[in-house]
């Protein structure tokens, strides 16, 4: 494989798993081309044609070195050390989780995608969309002075190339998650923490002493609707939402991480908080989909926070 083919197996991946159907996705693409289409000759060069095709802007290829692709290095977070060390183990490329370059700048651009995952679980589509653009000019403002393109900089003057996978493998682990409560069915808070324990990733995550955890609730309360609506979609949405979930007869929300001010809002809307864990969950996402670069002959060499897993028969990681 080379690099771009491996980025269009993330986009397909990621639009085959996305909580949404598939048909809402392509009418927001047909929606944003006929915005692209009025546009003015000025504003159209200025606009990324890559929009018109991938639904997650915070996934990119960030360098290409033009490599036949036989061993990548893969990690959560990816960074000049990462880079460095690729080049010392002799690898072809990198594929970081976490946003970076142009992919860090169009994080808010993904969160749309939460309004139309709360909208599943009822919550109204106009008070989520509401509350969600609020979110996304803060985060848009709060990336805004990053050193984006200090990382791929790297990659171009090594000759490495270096992509990036985030919401497509975010989409990965949501649907993996959703698909794990629909099947198992847990009725109390405690079976839904013991369920996430089974998960390899998870496991390993509480020897190392970041396991799932309960945030906000009691392990011996019963659960209600279980959502998996702080899985997917860049980062964490609007503190408000709670009352809205609960109000939509929500009782219970798995998240990967979340804030202080999250939790407290949560809790005062009577709101469980199962917090799987972050970096484990992000790695259950990376290795479901560096699982489908294995089953091509690529050798996977694990980094940066990465518990690999791998789910593939016949394999030593699994």
């Amino acid at each position: 494989m080379n690099v771009r083919q491996i980025y269009t197996m993330a986009i397909e991946l990621g639009v085959k798993n996305d909580l949404r159907p598939k048909q809402d996705i392509q009418k927001k693409m047909a929606r944003l081309k006929k915005q692209y289409e009025k546009l003015s000759k000025e504003e159209k060069s200025f606009f990324d044609q890559e929009r018109l095709t991938n639904p997650y802007m915070d996934s990119q290829v960030h360098f290409d070195s033009g490599k036949k692709i036989k061993k990548v290095l893969s990690g959560i977070d990816i960074d000049t050390g990462e880079l460095m060390m690729a080049r010392e183990l002799g690898v072809d490329a990198v594929i970081a989780h976490h946003p970076t370059g142009k992919g860090l700048v169009s994080l808010d651009d993904v969160m749309h995608l939460q309004a139309d995952v709360l909208s599943q679980y009822g919550v109204p589509i106009n008070v989520a969309e509401s509350l969600m653009h609020v979110r996304i000019n803060e985060v848009s403002r709060g990336v805004n002075p990053v050193n984006h393109f200090k990382t791929p900089m790297a990659a171009e003057l090594l000759k490495m190339s270096l992509v990036n996978v985030h919401t497509p493998a975010d989409n990965m682990v949501a649907t993996f998650l959703k698909n794990l409560i629909e099947k198992e069915k847990p009725e109390y808070v405690d079976e839904i923490l013991e369920l996430l324990e089974k998960v390899p990733e998870y496991a390993e995550a509480k020897r190392q002493g970041v396991g799932p955890t309960l945030f906000a609730g009691q392990k011996h309360s019963r659960a209600g609707k279980i959502a998996v609506t702080e899985i997917t979609g860049g980062t964490e949405g609007s503190e408000k939402i709670y009352e809205k979930m609960s109000q939509a007869g929500i009782g219970t929300v798995i998240a990967m991480h979340q804030s202080e001010k999250h939790r407290e809002a949560a809790e005062k809307a009577h709101i469980n908080v199962v917090i799987a864990g972050h970096i484990s969950s992000d790695s259950i996402g990376m290795n479901l989909f560096l699982d489908e670069l294995e089953k091509q002959g690529i050798e996977i060499v694990p980094c940066s926070g990465l518990i690999r897993v791998s789910r593939n028969k016949n394999n030593k990681n699994k």
